[in-house]
């Protein structure tokens, strides 16, 4: 064992100089574990080993690089092993053989004076005084000539400072501190070297940190701060220095008292950092906003002083490029404020709002910005910028903020909704957002931009987990119940009732009043929803929710776009005085007078339409909550938005012929000709074609104002034939009057031509821009289909989409293929695989409905069959077989008998195959049969063998 043991050493310390630079770490490693392992082992005669077998001054010359390794690993395998600070004797000899090793700075760099300082803050004091001060004197005392010597002298002040004293210090380098006057320029300049040293590692380097910490200690922070940073680093011009700067700024945040972070965040190193992230928008630049960030949400999460908290964000919040605040609007940080300081800073965001003061921003503009100021207002400017920060400001901390509370959430968005739609003519006390008015009254963009960024809100606030630690709004959240307060109530309902008080208060005014027709409707719909809070126990609770909630955001959109809003709540008004009408209930309603659930669909329809996503969200959640009341009218309503023929239908009549077939078509399908970018040479075709069209037009125009000038001119066109030129041979040539005449008929048929051309192209941009926004409402419905399936699984209903799905997805593979196309046509197809055929509920209920479904299951083999597309036929093939899922799920009177012993598995399973369900197994393999003859017989078949072996797979009966 021992001969192993010594022959381990041996390839170990050999090992620790490899010219493999991977493998010098591993052999570090491993002699460390087994010095640590073995403590019978002596570090000494390992060092000497070390020491013999990598002896720097018997080494070749090309073998000197790793010989120097092998000494430093050597050393660092010691120290790994956890035993070199209790061994004296070899603790000195390996910090001598370290300083050795500083001499070859060119192969090892700084690595053996950051080893040597490591070391040293590991021994403890008495060590360190008895053993090391001696040997380290000339290092110490020769502090300021390099940064590792500097760096060495600050752990050492920190960690020992019983033995480092004011009055040893004097001895060593002549002063009794650090940071003083007489240090200031050898500072700064150790501090530059150590920048550009540790650029490429992208951090603080830690003697910068540890010189911050002795200049605390020393009492001496303003001193440093002032002089060292501000007044000296900040001087160098260059990258490394800037951002060393900036992480000092960052890393000392922790360990300032108030006064001290008053001082920073209002100095020269906030000013610069403002002006770097100003400059520093384009993608290609070093961006340092986000490790400050890092830095602001360090220091946060570890302080647990509110006054400190506020103090840096009101810091960073009024570091502004002309106005706007540097920090990102949105930033997560303040979900670590303390109550008190969120609290506190919310005030100080809606006073600044209402009375921005400038003068307490340090305020800074690029030097484009200084070239491109003219003669407008520049405080409004930043006032305007301003407010809106503070306004996106408020609405994040909603959404960002972990110690919020109901009343504080509701304060926010009183606040915003009252500056987006109203303005106070006199104070009022009675209302908080009244009580002071705005030193700068709001302008219209500024009322555009709160009323924005209120809907925002409006949709984080309908997307909100019960807040509070009551029982009960535990309970709501367990049930996962958003957008409610802990008693319930929406919080949509208490903003709509907040709004009321506001239209019946005589010193408030609306920025856009209401006339009498928009307050009728106003009023009838919040007499409405309290008739729906008073039946919510008693009906269906999902169905008025999702009445209420509907009501509610049409309700408040009106303060944004009253004419459109107006109608479309009337008729929702009329769709849910029908919905809860205990006559609907009675008595069936007309067939030819639309249900409830119809007038809904529509209502959901015209508001996808809307660019408001808060509308479109809300329309979708809606949705999920009348699913179940869902009809076959209902559906069909959305379907036709899929349907092509319906779409035509909404068209313009204009039709163009074409030469060869004399075949009419609608102005869309020609556009989509025309635009197809898959086939340039059809493209060309068809502009040649109309090119045609126009010359003959353009032809006959010009001819009838050339005839009226001398055949000659006319004949340079060449529009004349042989024996009209013979005929005007006699002709006198045109005088000057009626050349200029001519000429001038000729600019005019030239000019009025030109136009129509323009309204061509602006008609054909206007239709292609007509198809984009028809196939975005096309897929934002699609949501609707998909989140019927998934949720109404097993409604009958769900066999009336197969043939519309399965048509749009034709109809998507033979149009065009650009982007938009072919998003869409994955969306629907990923519908129609996920949502339809592999989803694992389906339709429990088809005994009525057997033949119905046989016929479909026909058609869509025998579509799949006919279909020239491989692809295509695939999707149908997939549609038949859900179908015979269903089909066989479903149980039927004729189904044998399972039997008795249910423990028998395989006999039940057996019964199981042998159960057809509700198919009609002889009508099917008659379908199928003429399908797979297809597809041995013809060559040219879409049907495929995997298909079959699907099916083969699937129904092996």
């Amino acid at each position: 064992q021992d001969d192993e043991l010594k022959y381990t050493l041996k390839r170990l310390v050999e090992g620790l100089g490899a010219t493999r630079e991977a493998a010098r770490p591993g052999f570090s490693l491993a002699l460390a574990q087994v010095l640590q392992a073995f403590e019978e082992i002596p570090l000494c005669s390992i060092l000497e080993q070390i020491k013999e077998k990598h002896n720097l001054e018997k080494v070749k010359k090309k073998l000197v690089r790793n010989a120097a390794f092998g000494n430093f690993f050597g050393v660092m395998a010691l120290f790994q092993s956890g035993r070199l600070v209790k061994d004296r004797k070899a603790l000195l000899e390996s910090i001598q053989l370290l300083q050795q090793l500083t001499n070859h700075q060119t192969h090892l760099r700084d690595l053996p004076r950051k080893t040597l300082i490591d070391i040293t803050s590991e021994v403890p004091e008495a060590v360190f005084e008895e053993v090391l001060f001696d040997i380290l004197q000339g290092d110490l005392s020769s502090a300021f000539t390099s940064p590792e010597n500097l760096h060495l002298l600050l752990v050492g002040m920190q960690k020992f400072p019983g033995v480092l004293k004011p009055k040893k210090l004097k001895k060593l380098f002549g002063s009794s501190t650090v940071v003083n006057k007489e240090n200031v320029s050898r500072l700064v300049e150790l501090l530059k070297s150590a920048a550009k040293s540790e650029k490429e590692d992208k951090k603080l380097p830690s003697v910068v940190f540890d010189l911050l910490q002795v200049a605390l200690k020393e009492d001496a922070f303003e001193l440093f701060w002032n002089e060292v940073v501000e007044n000296g680093l900040l001087k160098e011009k260059s990258g490394p220095v800037s951002y060393m700067c900036y992480r000092l700024l960052g890393s000392a945040l922790p360990l300032l008292s108030l006064e001290q972070l008053q001082l920073v965040l209002k100095g020269k190193v906030m000013l610069r950092y403002g002006e770097h992230v100003a400059a520093t928008q384009s993608p290609q630049g070093f961006k340092f906003a986000a490790e400050m960030e890092g830095y602001i949400d360090t220091f946060l999460s570890g302080c647990d002083d509110p006054e400190r908290q506020l103090a840096v964000m009101m810091g960073f919040s009024t570091l502004t490029n002309q106005g706007r605040p540097v920090l990102l609007s949105a930033s997560r940080v303040v979900r670590h404020l303390q109550a008190v300081a969120l609290q506190k800073y919310i005030c100080w965001l809606k006073d600044m709002f209402l009375r921005p003061d400038l003068d307490c921003c340090l305020d800074f503009s690029s030097n484009r910005q200084k070239q491109n100021r003219q003669n407008a207002d520049v405080a409004q400017q930043k006032i305007a910028r301003l407010r809106r920060w503070i306004m996106h400001r408020l609405v994040s901390i909603i959404e960002s903020a972990t110690r919020k509370e109901e009343s504080l959430v509701m304060d926010i968005a009183r606040f915003c909704f009252f500056h987006a739609f109203f303005v106070a003519k006199k104070k009022n006390s009675q209302v908080a957002e009244a009580s002071v008015l705005p030193s700068e009254p709001l302008n219209e963009r500024d009322h555009t931009e709160t009323e924005n960024y209120f809907f925002g809100l409006l949709q984080t606030l309908n997307t909100l987990p019960v807040l509070g630690d009551t029982a009960k709004a535990a309970a709501l959240r367990e049930k996962h119940v958003h957008g409610v307060t802990a008693d319930g109530k929406l919080w949509i309902f208490l903003l709509v009732e907040y709004a009321n008080k506001l239209l019946s208060m005589e010193h408030v005014k609306a920025v856009k009043p209401f006339t009498k027709e928009q307050r009728d409707i106003w009023e009838r719909t919040l007499q409405s929803v309290k008739n729906l809070q008073k039946k919510e126990n008693k009906s269906d609770s999902a169905k008025v929710g999702a009445f209420q909630q509907l009501l509610l955001s049409i309700a408040i959109h009106l303060f944004k776009n009253q004419s459109e809003t107006g109608e479309v709540l009337s008729d929702l008004l009329n769709c849910t005085e029908k919905a809860f009408s205990k006559e609907a209930k009675k008595k069936k309603a007309d067939s030819s007078e639309p249900g409830w659930v119809e007038v809904m669909v529509e209502i959901l329809l015209s508001l996808l339409a809307q660019p408001s996503l808060l509308l479109r969200r809300i329309s979708k959640s809606v949705f999920v909550w009348i699913c179940p009341s869902l009809t076959k009218r209902g559906l069909q309503l959305i379907l036709d938005v899929f349907d092509p023929n319906q779409e035509q239908n909404e068209e313009s009549a204009v039709v163009v012929m074409e030469e060869s077939n004399k075949k009419t078509k609608s102005a869309q399908d020609t556009d989509e000709e025309g635009s197809e970018d898959s086939s340039d040479e059809d493209n060309t075709d068809s502009e040649d074609e109309e090119g045609e069209e126009v010359d003959d037009n353009f032809r006959s125009q010009l001819m009838k104002v050339l005839q009226g000038g001398n055949a000659l001119v006319f004949d340079v066109f060449g529009f004349l034939s042989q024996n009209q030129k013979e005929e005007d041979k006699s002709d006198e040539e045109l005088d000057d009057e009626a050349m200029m005449a001519l000429d001038k008929n000729i600019s005019a048929l030239f000019a009025e031509q030109q136009k129509r051309i323009q309204a061509k192209k602006d008609e054909k941009d206007r239709t292609r821009k007509e198809k984009i926004l028809r196939r975005d409402f096309k897929a934002k419905v699609l949501d609707l289909i998909d989140v019927f399936l998934v949720k109404q699984a097993e409604n009958p209903l769900v066999f009336d989409i197969i043939e519309p799905l399965l048509q749009l997805i034709e109809q998507c593979m033979s149009s065009d293929s650009d982007k938009q196309e072919v998003d869409f046509l994955q969306k629907t197809a990923s519908i129609f695989k996920n949502s339809l055929c592999r989803n694992k509920q389906y339709c429990k209920r088809v005994a009525s409905l057997q033949e119905d479904v046989h016929a479909l299951v026909q058609r869509l083999v025998k579509k799949a069959c006919k279909h020239t597309d491989s692809a295509v036929a695939l999707y149908y093939f997939s549609a038949s077989l859900y179908l015979l899922k269903v089909l066989k799920g479903n149980t039927s009177s004729t189904a044998p008998p399972e039997p008795e012993k249910q423990s028998d598995s395989r006999a039940k399973q057996a019964c199981q195959l042998l159960n057809p369900g509700c198919l009609n197994v002889k009508k099917v393999a008659a379908v199928y049969q003429q399908a797979l003859t297809q597809f041995l017989s013809k060559r040219n078949s879409p049907l495929t063998c995997s298909m079959f072996h699907d099916l083969f797979k699937r129904f092996p009966v």
